[in-house]
């Protein structure tokens, strides 16, 4: 198709669908009755009677209704798939060559991306859950769950570990109405409307909405951390803030799940440490808090600390020549080591490539 009959068509599209809010009302209230009369559709609408001549005769000159000129004239309704078929074919048609001509833009390149639409953050969630390879964070509001509950229920069954807070708590499902254990490892419910949008996929690839943004308020935004390191501040508000003040439980998975482990966040780490207990190994892939290089380090995870609140965790790790490290979560500051991924296993070190 040519540039100017591509033109052409996706004129002659809008002006097909370009229908005010009289023009909608008659047309679906003929579709219903078949026929009607202009007064009779003006009896059954709120289109003043003055206008209801000029409205059907637009509708007429679209192709949608028929015209019978009788006393009274008669508006008939005509099949939609003859109506709308021509521009069935154009829209099929319009949609292939603007395929053709489309450049996906370069997201990848954008570590941070600040995005006002409803239908991109939503988008956006969706690819963040998709895209989650082992580790899961979620705060999601209860219409959120049930349109992202497939996606969710296929990371669970890949075994993603999934943490999920619900909000507001008192809008949550009862474990009774939902099964939680299908979509998440834990969830909590968090009491409140002003708690954001969360979604954080192995520590690195999140993002963060307000609620408004997923409403038809005038504020909407929501930020993306593109596979961005900045990603962590994400993870962190939600294992810190969100997480810590969620104190109602809907689920937890009691299962014994397998090691060797993969884990972005100390937090959920340590507290598998603990509660799986017995003897563990550790391979870290991080940086030297001291110098900032990048480091692996391996070896027997010796002690761990863990506050009641989840609000600190770090382990202490003995390498194979003896030495012992701390290593502590993203920003650490008063351990050895900054972790970015944790793999435990139970006997050795989990080999990872360096």
């Amino acid at each position: 198709m040519a540039s100017d009959e591509l033109r052409t068509t996706v004129e002659r599209v809008g002006d097909r669908f370009n229908l005010g809010e009289y023009e909608i009302d008659a047309y679906l209230t003929v579709l219903e009755q078949g026929q009607l009369t202009a007064s009779e559709i003006a009896d059954r609408t709120e289109i003043p009677q003055p206008r209801v001549y000029d409205t059907v005769r637009s509708l007429s000159d679209r192709g949608l209704v028929e015209l019978r000129e009788s006393r009274p004239m008669k508006v008939v309704a005509l099949d939609p798939g003859d109506a709308f078929n021509d521009v069935q074919s154009s829209l099929e048609q319009m949609i292939d060559e603007l395929e053709a001509r489309y450049t996906a833009p370069a997201r990848e390149t954008e570590a941070v991306s600040l995005v006002k639409s409803r239908s991109t953050i939503l988008r956006y969630l969706e690819e963040v859950i998709t895209d989650a390879e082992y580790e899961l964070s979620l705060s999601l509001t209860p219409d959120l769950l049930v349109r992202f509950k497939d996606e969710l229920a296929v990371a669970v069954d890949d075994g993603v570990s999934i943490d999920l807070i619900v909000t507001p708590a008192s809008e949550a499902p009862s474990p009774e109405e939902f099964d939680y254990l299908s979509v998440a490892t834990t969830a909590r419910a968090r009491r409140g409307i002003t708690t954001p949008v969360v979604a954080v996929a192995d520590g690195n690839y999140s993002i963060y909405a307000t609620q408004d943004a997923l409403r038809d308020d005038q504020d909407r935004y929501g930020v993306i951390f593109n596979r961005s390191a900045l990603g962590f501040l994400v993870s962190g508000f939600f294992g810190t803030v969100l997480w810590t003040t969620a104190e109602e439980t809907l689920c937890e998975d009691g299962s014994n799940r397998g090691y060797p482990r993969k884990y972005a966040t100390i937090r959920r780490c340590v507290k598998d440490i603990i509660d799986d207990g017995g003897e563990f190994y550790a391979t870290i892939d991080g940086r030297d808090v001291e110098v900032g290089g990048s480091r692996i380090v391996r070896g027997r995870v010796m002690d761990v600390s863990f506050e009641v609140s989840e609000e600190v965790a770090a382990l202490t790790l003995e390498t194979e020549s003896g030495e012992e490290l701390t290593i502590g979560g993203r920003v650490a500051a008063l351990e050895d080591i900054e972790a970015h991924e944790i793999h435990i296993g139970r006997h050795e070190p989990p080999t990872i490539d360096d």
